[in-house]
């Protein structure tokens, strides 16, 4: 038995790596085993988020699959870097741009070769905007700039180094900034000031500005718009931006693959070749967004439109492929970047703040510490087991749910759901959100309507895209009577034009949404969040998801967990392995 078919069967290959594998072998039957491990391994990488697989770490790699047994015996790495340079199956760096073939070996990390050319021609934008030259101004512009600027952020008076502001100052006169922070260091609110100073800008110069609103769901989507709507409403009735401004700046947010058009099958309308006509885009939740995309991305973008990416590099990195953000993020890269640190949403004394940030920077006897205090305002410790968890889960879900059952319509419903969510590390398992959305929906569902899946106030995510409906993975509604009663799915638009109706047979893939995994609820943001994590340690858990989770609540969290799963996480950084930072160095 060759090595290839022993790693299938010891289970450290899935059947789609070793199929990747096998056809090297089929098409070219001298090829050596270590070559067609490597492929099997750099394709099995990507399913724990690797952009590629360094030789060196495969048993990293695989304590991943599986940490409970030893890993299995491997070639010696000098042999293998060997068996792979003189392979056809293999490319050099300065051959992958332009020859075909499957693999590419770069200095000693292997990648399949399509990602290897997504971080290369990502690199390659994300560098040529860093450089772009600085627009030129007339004499008189920055006594104006400064002036407006003061206007826009009167904590510049008391602050002369203020970050939002500064943000605001370097966005028209740059193609690519990185605006960061965690929540509630009123990212949205810098984002609104600076677009109204970038358009104020592009108007003294006497030129059109198109700008666009992006996130990688519809939920983000809908949150950035309305944000910005709350904070343009509100500078103009402080008198601080004129009616005309406000009414020429955008109000909705697209998803990225409603922006890209994307097409059934895969591909984007605009590319290279076709660009977007925008001369400024906002991508808020960009830590959301994997490698391939914001490759497409950056492709989309015309190379004289700038681009404003915004988010918080310390949440949980994308689902697929990349940690894009915290690559651009990463000491000495060469990108502008203003990173907001004071905290202005929580309430005075809230102590989430201290723990979200202990648990950033590892510090488990700290955030145990404040766990334990019972007096921390916001922050609710239940140390319990997989067993108990449904019946608290339940009693803190159902009382928030029924109050979106009693409102007074669709829009009032999914203003109601915004108050309460239950979020989960696991998807499986007892204490997974499929369990927990199935005993909720069971225990919410109208005695009259047992045989019905759904009902009036049921909550509903999307899991697929579907550019013909509209609707993408990750996008939530309700189901609410319209009015002939008959009952239908509403969704946020992401306008001011209120939620939008679709037939419930109609819906794309869907599943219930009163629990869901932290992956899920990024971009979101609810009242008062329970947060359960399962009592035995799990692969999935790490700093990054007890972060993201614990940060999506404004007022309160409640947390279920052991103090081993929480020591656990704490202790465990969700790595990602790309090149994408030394690319930028």
């Amino acid at each position: 038995m060759s090595a290839l078919d022993r790693w299938l069967a010891e289970g450290w290959l899935r059947p789609v790596d070793f199929a990747l594998a096998d056809s090297l072998r089929r098409l070219r039957p001298g090829t050596e085993d270590a070559v067609a491990l490597a492929a099997a391994m750099a394709s099995h990488a990507l399913a724990f988020g690797h952009g590629l697989l360094p030789l060196s770490h495969v048993a990293g790699l695989c304590l991943e699959i599986d940490a409970e047994r030893p890993p299995p015996v491997m070639p010696a790495l000098d042999g293998w870097l060997d068996a792979l340079r003189s392979s056809p199956w293999v490319l050099a760096p300065d051959k992958a741009v332009t020859d075909n073939g499957p693999l590419v070996l770069d200095g000693g990390n292997v990648y399949l070769r399509r990602y290897w050319q997504h971080e290369h021609r990502l690199a390659l934008s994300l560098r040529a905007r860093a450089s772009a030259p600085v627009p030129t101004r007339d004499a008189g512009y920055a006594a104006w700039r400064d002036a407006r600027l003061a206007t826009l952020f009167p904590s510049l008076a008391a602050n002369p180094d203020d970050a939002q502001a500064a943000a605001a100052c370097a966005l028209p006169d740059t193609r690519l900034l990185l605006l960061t922070g965690g929540p509630g260091t009123g990212k949205t609110t810098t984002v609104a000031r600076a677009l109204v100073l970038a358009l104020e800008t592009a108007q003294r110069q006497g030129a059109p500005l198109r700008i666009g609103l992006a996130a990688p769901t519809g939920k983000a989507a809908a949150r950035l718009a309305e944000s910005l709507r709350e904070n343009l409403v509100a500078l103009q009735a402080a008198g601080t931006v004129e009616a005309a401004t406000r009414d020429a700046l955008p109000t909705s947010a697209s998803t990225l693959h409603r922006l890209l058009g994307w097409r059934p099958g895969g591909g984007f309308r605009h590319d290279a070749a076709n660009p977007l006509p925008l001369d400024l885009l906002v991508v808020d939740e960009a830590s959301m967004v994997d490698l391939p995309l914001m490759a497409r991305l950056l492709d989309a973008v015309p190379p004289q439109a700038t681009l404003l990416l915004v988010g918080d590099p310390d949440q949980l990195p994308s689902v697929d492929t990349g940690d894009v953000l915290s690559a651009l993020c990463a000491p000495g890269s060469l990108l502008a970047r203003v990173h907001l640190r004071t905290v202005y949403r929580q309430a005075e004394g809230h102590a989430l703040a201290a723990v979200a940030a202990d648990i950033r920077d590892g510090r488990a006897d700290a955030v145990l510490d404040a766990l334990r205090d019972a007096g921390q305002p916001g922050l609710r410790w239940l140390p319990g087991t997989d067993r108990g968890l449904p019946a608290a889960a339940l009693a803190a879900a159902l009382p928030a749910y029924r109050a979106v059952q009693q409102a007074d319509g669709a829009a009032d419903a999914l203003e109601r759901a915004k108050r309460f969510r239950l979020l989960t590390a696991l998807r499986d398992g007892a204490s997974g959100s499929i369990e927990l959305n199935a005993r909720i929906a069971d225990a919410l569902r109208p005695v009259g309507e047992r045989d019905q899946r759904l009902f009036a106030g049921a909550l509903l995510m999307i899991t697929s895209n579907s550019p013909r409906h509209g609707l993408f993975n990750g996008d939530i509604g309700v189901a609410w009577p319209d009015e002939q009663g008959q009952l239908r799915v509403w969704f946020d638009a992401g306008d001011s034009d209120g939620p939008r109706a679709w037939l419930p047979a109609a819906l794309p893939a869907h599943e219930f949404a009163f629990a869901l995994t932290v992956h899920k609820s990024q971009g979101s943001e609810f009242g008062e969040v329970f947060l359960a994590l399962p009592e035995r340690g799990a692969r999935v858990l790490s700093r990054e998801l007890l972060y993201t989770g614990l940060t999506r609540c404004r007022r309160g969290v409640t947390l279920w967990a052991s103090e081993a799963a929480l020591r656990e996480g704490i202790g465990r950084g969700a790595q990602r392995w790309s090149g994408l930072a030394q690319r930028l160095r």
